[in-house]
C-alpha cells in the first residue's frame, strides 16, 4: 500500500467564502447563528499558522507560543471608529522576535479580493529609537542602502515603505545625501499577495520565504537598535 503524504497545512477556500459571506453580514445575529462555523474556519487558519511558526524557527527565534496566540480577534474596536459594523473581515495575526536583541516583528493579513499582505518592520518606533536609526543613517547610509538595493529585497518587496516627513527631521540638513533615507517616520516591508497564490498549497512556502526575506533588514536594525553610537 502507497504511503500518502501528509499534505502541508494551508489557507483555505472556505476560509475566505466565509469572510465573503460575513461581509454582507457583518451583524451579530449573523455572526452568532454562524459561530460553529467561525470556529472551524478560524482553528484552520491557527494550524496555518502554526505551521508557519514552526518553518519560521529554523530561521529565526520567535516568542510567540502558538499559531494560534498569534492570531488577531475577528471583533473590531468601534469605540472610536465612524464604522460601526463589529467583525474584521479578515484573517491576521503576528509573531514576536525573541529578546530585546531581536527587534522588529512579523505581521500577516489574509482577505479575500487581492487584499492579502505580510508585512514586517517599525510600525511606530519611539523618539529613541527613531533618533538612533536616523543618526547611524547619518553616518553612513551603505550599509542600508546594500540591503534595499539587493535583488532579493527588490523582488519581495519593492521598496522600503512607511511614512515620511516631508521636508526634514529636526536636526538633519535637508541636502543631506541621504535626506530619502532620513524622512521616514516609519520603517516597512510589505509584500502583497493574489488570492490564487494564498489558496495555493505552496502558500506556506512562499510566506515563509517571505518572511526570511526580512532579516538582513531585521538585521541590520537589531544591531543599529541594541548598540550605542560606538557600536557597543
Amino acid at each position: 500500500m502507497a504511503k500518502q503524504v501528509k499534505q502541508a497545512p494551508q489557507v483555505h477556500k472556505s476560509g475566505f467564502d466565509f469572510l465573503n459571506t460575513l461581509k454582507k453580514n457583518n451583524h451579530r445575529e449573523w455572526f452568532n447563528a454562524h459561530k460553529a462555523t467561525f470556529e472551524t474556519e478560524q482553528d484552520r487558519i491557527a494550524d496555518f499558522a502554526e505551521a508557519l511558526l514552526q518553518e519560521m524557527n529554523s530561521h529565526d527565534e520567535i516568542e510567540t507560543p502558538s499559531g494560534k496566540k498569534s492570531l488577531h480577534r475577528i471583533y473590531r474596536d468601534t469605540r472610536f471608529s465612524q464604522d460601526k459594523t463589529p467583525y474584521k473581515t479578515n484573517w491576521s495575526g503576528h509573531y514576536r522576535r525573541a529578546t530585546k536583541y531581536r527587534r522588529g516583528g512579523y505581521y500577516f493579513h489574509l482577505e479575500p479580493g487581492g487584499k492579502s499582505y505580510f508585512a514586517g518592520g517599525f510600525w511606530a518606533p519611539n523618539p529613541a529609537d527613531l533618533k538612533r536609526i536616523r543618526d547611524d543613517i547619518s553616518f553612513d547610509a551603505t550599509p542600508l542602502r546594500k540591503i534595499l538595493n539587493s535583488k532579493t529585497f527588490i523582488n519581495t518587496f519593492g521598496t522600503l515603505q512607511g511614512e515620511q516627513v516631508k521636508t526634514a527631521p529636526k536636526g538633519f540638513l535637508a541636502d543631506h545625501e541621504a535626506i530619502d533615507l532620513l524622512r521616514y517616520k516609519q520603517f516597512l516591508l510589505i509584500k502583497r499577495f493574489t488570492d490564487k497564490e494564498v489558496l495555493s498549497e505552496d502558500f506556506l512556502k512562499l510566506a515563509n520565504q517571505t518572511f526570511k526575506n526580512m532579516r538582513p533588514f531585521f538585521d541590520y536594525m537589531s544591531e543599529v537598535l541594541t548598540t550605542n553610537a560606538n557600536g557597543e
